[in-house]
């Protein structure tokens, strides 16, 4: 394992060779030390002796003694592998998969809906693994994971060119689009509402850099109408606090929390199919995973399947209360 100094390669076997002689005090008991033979121990000391152009030991009997640089050096080398045997040890231990930091990102919604009870567990099986979160949507992805910025990126699945060799991904369950009113709004029955009966109403949706703003928008052209949109905001939760308060109907993800606010909550569909959104985990194929990293897609995927509900059935329209994952 070598190592520059002063523009010289140095072996760190001869540090470790020289390390071992200061410290014996003669070649013979060096050699057993380390389990060699005299004959290369002695080349290893004059190899370490001319790359640094430096004399290290003077010969006195049977005895060698270390000169002034040899003593000026001895403590930086015995500095130097002890940070080799740490960086060794802390190598180990990644490749066990069970520490270290994973780098995240993921749309607000996702993270404010499914990350504070997946990281609760996540950390339960990896307390040794740090996940750092960045909330990031849009072509930004792709370019955090060409930088190496994220080890993981949440994305919608048509998001990605097919012809896209660079990244690799992990599929999640769909995420379905919701309508969410005043309970005393008239909309929609069996907990559902067709796109185009939402077209009398004002609209209170996110802005355009989120993918459910632009397959809303694309479903809008084909039911053959404009959305009269009152509200574009960033931030998912003005959205449901405008609705509750009878300013319009908020069109969001089901991945969004909404327990905190009075609304009733729809499905919304294009001539009865629900509008979703397939999901996934994109990494950088060029960079191997971390054993942890693959496990926290496997629990991201499952955590999603569980609070996705609303596929699985219809929530009745007076469950106002409820929470929409």
């Amino acid at each position: 394992m070598p190592f520059r100094h002063k523009g010289a390669q140095v072996d760190l076997r001869h540090i470790r060779t020289f390390v071992t002689v200061a410290e014996a005090g003669t070649v013979s008991l060096a050699a057993e030390h380390l389990h060699i033979a005299q004959p290369a121990l002695s080349r290893q000391i004059a190899n370490l002796e001319s790359e640094l152009g430096l004399k290290l030991f003077d010969r006195v009997g049977r005895r060698l003694v270390l000169t002034s640089e040899g003593e000026q050096l001895l403590s930086d080398c015995r500095g130097l592998l002890n940070h080799a045997r740490a960086v060794g040890e802390q190598a180990q231990l990644l490749r066990r998969g069970d520490i270290g930091v994973l780098r995240v990102s993921a749309s607000p919604h996702l993270i404010e809906g499914i990350f504070p009870d997946l990281l609760r567990h996540y950390a339960r099986r990896y307390p040794n693994v740090q996940v750092r979160l960045v909330d990031a949507v849009g072509p930004q992805l792709f370019a955090m994971l060409e930088r190496g910025e994220t080890h993981l990126a949440q994305a919608v699945a048509r998001a990605v060119d097919p012809n896209e060799h660079r990244f690799a991904s992990y599929p999640l369950a769909p995420m379905e689009m919701l309508a969410a009113c005043h309970p005393k709004l008239i909309l929609g029955k069996d907990g559902a509402v067709e796109i185009g009966g939402l077209a009398p109403h004002p609209l209170l949706q996110a802005t355009s850099d989120f993918s459910i703003r632009r397959s809303f928008d694309a479903a809008c052209r084909l039911a053959g109408f404009t959305p009269n949109n009152v509200l574009e905001c960033r931030a998912p939760h003005g959205l449901l606090a405008m609705a509750e308060a009878g300013h319009g109907v908020a069109i969001i993800p089901s991945a969004l929390r909404i327990h905190r606010y009075r609304v009733r909550v729809l499905r919304v569909t294009y001539r009865g199919k629900p509008l979703d959104e397939p999901l996934t985990v994109l990494f950088d194929r060029r960079r191997p995973l971390p054993a942890h990293a693959k496990v926290f897609c496997e629990m991201l995927g499952e955590h999603v399947r569980k609070c996705f509900p609303l596929r699985r059935g219809s929530r009745s329209a007076g469950e106002g209360r409820s929470r929409a994952r």
